[in-house]
């Protein structure tokens, strides 16, 4: 039985591989958007094909399947495009952390700094519970600014584990320094520029 296991494994691991090539070639660069110098990562073309979407659920999928997630936890707005998706595969709740004013029941909020200033976020204060294992997604890791915000909201409402996506890391910002090391930081497509 092993080997099956062992050979099933491999053939997962190889197809995930060949998929995170053709995603990563889908990805559409803007040169300076929004500003000059940024070099924006458009992921809207992953999102208007049927396979790319598949792609990504499978991926989001095989990588925290056997975690135990009982909610996710997506960022507004682009972490709301594939978080409800791999929730509804995980058999998992779904929470949104908005930004301020959008949500209609008592929050806790969080502020962080941007590079233009400061923002903050909220979460429900009755949206997850000490037995919960969240997985909190977002689109891009860039200065980890959005994230560190969201954990730190999370982290207050007392979960049992956090566990952290994205679905694009910009490597060279070095954003994934900012977490504990006692949480599981993930990302599906890498940039270095």
């Amino acid at each position: 039985m092993f080997h099956v296991e062992h050979f099933l494994k491999k053939q997962l691991n190889h197809r995930i591989e060949m998929s995170i090539e053709k995603l990563t070639a889908s990805v559409r660069n803007i040169p300076d958007f929004p500003i000059p110098g940024i070099q924006f990562k458009d992921i809207t073309t992953l999102f208007q094909s049927a396979e790319h979407l598949k792609e990504l659920s499978d991926i989001l999928y095989e990588s925290y399947r056997d975690k135990g997630i009982t909610k996710v936890v997506g960022i507004e707005s682009r972490g709301f495009f594939m978080g409800p998706a791999v929730a509804i595969r995980l058999g998992a709740g779904f929470v949104p952390i908005r930004k301020t004013g959008k949500l209609p029941y008592r929050v806790i909020e969080e502020t962080y700094s941007k590079e233009y200033g400061e923002d903050a976020i909220q979460i429900h204060e009755d949206a997850l519970t000490k037995d919960d294992v969240v997985l909190i997604h977002d689109d891009l890791l860039a200065t980890g600014g959005t994230m560190v915000a969201a954990h730190n909201l999370v982290k207050k409402l007392g979960v049992r584990k956090i566990y952290i996506n994205f679905l694009i890391e910009l490597e060279e910002l070095k954003g994934r320094l900012l977490f504990p090391d006692d949480v599981e930081v993930s990302s599906i497509l890498k940039f270095s520029k």
